[in-house]
């Protein structure tokens, strides 16, 4: 019984976005947590299908059962090992088994399948054969190094393989070898089925358990030791953690999140992997002051935005029944107004915008609209050697897919400002070849001669020849005119 209560306790969760399904279920402390992902996942894949049968059986209406428990006790019973647990819950589920079944059985026919596993969704079933996610496990360089990550798991029989030249070099990975992952030099890459939750490296902080396409804003942002950072939608911590670790705890990182629960998680997964320079906030970010004293010196922002999860391989079912056009836009107008906030602080110099989503209104149509609302801006083309783009004509951003990346799905962009232009760059000269005349380009806005020679005296900077030459010509040239 405790199995499908903590079960639907997460399904619950995850459906109100409090979290990550692999971060809930080992917070949980479950005895079992093989048993609970296990399960979790599975509901979760065949959710939509589970929604089905539960409301044409009006099941919710004669049980009472709330919405997520009914999943999970429907799920074991029709497409698990059978419900597992004895009194009430069994009885109930055993007195309209039949019912259930019969409601199953119509939908294959109807679908015209005849195997369980063809009523999931194809966005599911093209992760199956070669496009498994391996495990990968991010080094906390605030605590340890790469070397000693290695030399402690090959004393523990682990058999290091270097590092990958390929992707295919991933799909060889069984029992206990191990890669360095060919893009992220503090990435470990492991078989998808190697456990780490219950590891000394894990528990004591030297490793954080975080997917690899996870693992690229805070590598792109690339922030330098000792600026300040901000982390604008920062729960549940890993991509905190990793900024850290990137300014090497020195100047400051804030870190906004609305949901106080996931503050108080986030803060002790800090803590376990030594983040020092941190202050957390329970707080909307687009209710932070931009022109606070605060802030005055943030230069880099990471904003990775709610989003509708749609990249994530064991949440695709779920998603997909919420994937209308009308929430996609809702989220996208809430990601589009994320994006022009972090860009309004004053010294800001680079943004990262990232989301685990595959829908292209989530993606490079806000990274489109932001650029055309803000013109001191400029995308920067990220990792030319990464095997996915972003749609065209964004190619300077990045996407990731199980397919081709062996991934989670993702998108990453980010936004530079433009370094100001001078005077000299904005007063455009087009010499003319037959009579060595040079004008102003009429089309061009700029700086008069007289505007030029008041600057300089104002200033008292000195000028460079070139442009003293070429004012001089224009003056010799208004003369002759005249």
């Amino acid at each position: 019984m405790a199995l499908y209560m903590k079960a639907a306790e997460i399904l619950e969760k995850v459906a109100q976005k409090k979290g990550a399904v692999k971060t809930l279920v080992y917070d949980s402390k479950f005895q079992n947590i093989k048993q609970l992902f296990a399960l979790v996942c599975e509901t979760q894949k065949y959710s939509s299908v589970l929604q089905e049968i539960i409301n044409s059986t009006k099941l919710l209406k004669e049980t009472k059962l709330r919405i997520h428990l009914a999943k999970v006790l429907v799920y074991d019973l029709l497409i698990g090992h059978g419900v597992k647990c004895g009194g009430t819950w069994k009885t109930m589920m055993l007195k309209h088994r039949s019912r259930l079944q019969a409601a199953l059985a119509r939908i294959k026919v109807k679908r015209k399948v005849s195997r369980n596993q063809d009523l999931l969704p194809s966005s599911f079933q093209q992760t199956r054969g070669n496009d498994v996610i391996p495990r990968y496990v991010r080094v906390n360089t605030l605590k340890t190094t790469l070397e000693d990550v290695i030399d402690y798991l090959k004393r523990e029989g682990f058999s290091y393989q270097g590092t990958a030249c390929r992707l295919e070099d991933l799909n060889h990975l069984s029992g206990k070898r191990f890669l360095c992952d060919l893009h992220l030099q503090d990435l470990l890459v492991f078989s998808a089925k190697t456990a780490f939750h219950n590891h000394f490296l894990y528990k004591a902080g030297h490793i954080i358990l975080q997917d690899k396409a996870s693992c690229l804003p805070a590598f792109l942002l690339n922030p330098q030791v000792g600026s300040h950072v901000i982390d604008a939608c920062a729960a549940p911590g890993n991509k905190t953690s990793h900024l850290a670790a990137m300014i090497k705890n020195k100047g400051k990182l804030f870190a906004f999140d609305l949901d106080a629960k996931r503050l108080s998680t986030m803060s002790t997964l800090l803590l376990r992997a030594g983040v020092t320079c941190h202050q957390l906030a329970n707080q909307d970010f687009l209710k932070v002051d931009p022109q606070s004293s605060e802030y005055k010196e943030v230069e880099y922002i990471l904003l990775d935005p709610s989003c509708s999860g749609s990249g994530m391989v064991c949440l695709r079912d779920e998603v997909s029944e919420l994937q209308d056009e009308g929430r996609l836009q809702a989220l996208a107008t809430f990601q589009l107004r994320s994006l022009n906030h972090a860009l309004q602080f004053p010294r800001v110099q680079r943004v990262v915008y990232s989301t685990c989503s595959i829908h292209s209104q989530e993606n490079e149509d806000v990274v489109s609209a932001c650029l055309q609302q803000n013109s001191a801006f400029r995308l920067v083309h990220l990792f030319p050697n990464w095997p996915e783009r972003g749609h065209e004509p964004f190619t300077e951003c990045l996407r990731a897919s199980t397919a081709k990346t062996r991934t989670h799905g993702f998108f990453v962009a980010m936004l530079e400002r433009r370094p100001p232009q001078t005077d000299e760059e904005n007063l455009l000269v087009i010499t003319l070849p037959s009579g060595g005349e040079e004008k102003q380009d009429t089309h061009q806005s700029g700086p008069s001669d007289e505007e030029l020679e008041n600057t300089e005296t104002a200033n008292e900077q000195p000028t460079n020849s070139v442009s003293k030459k070429k004012r001089r010509n224009r003056k010799k040239h208004k003369k002759q005119e005249s």
